[in-house]
């Protein structure tokens, strides 16, 4: 029995670590700042958790600097197109002056929101516990009250640990592609058995089945056109699958016979589990043998 009990506090004293890691990884691969772990205990312990942190480090590095890039090219493109936008200003044909002129807001707006969609990328908002029913519930409201056809089921509050302010705007760029190609949006909270769907229906055309993956390519568009007046740029379901990835989840697009449904699927996970600290085993020696685990 000693021997058993030892065993079972070095089983333990190895079981903790591990967890920790476990939850760890869980909650960066949420996008959520996870402190180093401790890099102690027997060599493998340690040295998986030094190989997290290093990992941790260097994709905080890649996403950082991917952003300066980015923004480096956007500041260097302002001064050539500013210069074009000029020339185009003494182009006598006003047609030939129009389209260059398009041509050129064109690609300042693609470069302003590529730079934006890597910002988005690398913003660190704080991961808290809201009710996503509220939630989705006032983003509805404020744009059926801006007049756009928006429509919520009601339902019972559901608490969600999330960053809201990303979330938001994922929905919201679902529910802006629903009323611009589909004329209408309605929007429900679905609670299944390992995930929450919110889920935004239309009634318009729906999507190729072939072309189901592709409309999440950063600009990439269906339509023809690069009006920006009915189309945007081609970003919005971009950003929208990158926030939801980026909560552990993902978006799934469906053809109705009717519409097309847009679902932001996002895991039900024990999040009160993954944040409490390990439990930590009596130091105290039992008594007697009676007492021992068995």
């Amino acid at each position: 029995l000693i021997l058993s009990a030892i065993a079972i506090f070095g089983a333990q004293a190895i079981a903790r670590p591990l967890r920790r890691l476990a939850n760890a990884a869980e909650l960066f691969g949420r996008g959520e700042a996870v402190p180093r772990l401790p890099e102690s205990g027997p060599d493998d312990i340690r040295q998986t958790a030094e190989a997290f942190n290093r990992m941790q480090e260097r994709l905080q590095r890649f996403v950082e600097d991917r952003t300066r890039m980015l923004a480096a090219i956007s500041h260097d493109l302002r001064t050539p197109l500013t210069s074009l936008r000029l020339r185009a200003e003494f182009v006598q044909d006003h047609d030939l002056q129009e389209k260059m002129l398009k041509t050129i807001e064109e690609i300042q707006t693609m470069t302003e929101a590529a730079l934006a969609f890597a910002r988005e990328d690398a913003a660190v908002e704080e991961t808290r516990t809201v009710d996503l029913s509220a939630l989705v519930g006032s983003l509805c409201d404020d744009l059926a009250d801006l007049g756009q056809n928006v429509t919520v089921s009601d339902g019972p509050k559901v608490l969600y640990r999330c960053r809201p302010d990303s979330l938001r705007r994922a929905i919201r760029n679902l529910v802006e592609n629903a009323i611009r190609y589909g004329e209408q949006a309605k929007v429900s909270l679905v609670r299944r058995t390992d995930s929450l769907d919110i889920m935004v229906e239309d009634a318009g055309p729906g999507i190729p089945p072939g072309e189901m993956e592709q409309v999440f390519a950063p600009f990439f568009r269906l339509e023809q056109s690069r009006n920006r007046e009915t189309g945007g740029v081609g970003l919005g379901l971009s950003i929208a699958r990158a926030i939801a990835r980026h909560h552990g989840g993902d978006i799934v697009l469906e053809n109705r016979s009717n519409g097309l449904r847009a679902i932001i699927r996002l895991p039900l996970i024990d999040m009160a589990k993954q944040l409490a600290p390990a439990p930590v085993p009596e130091t105290t020696p039992p008594t007697g043998l009676q007492s021992l685990p068995v």
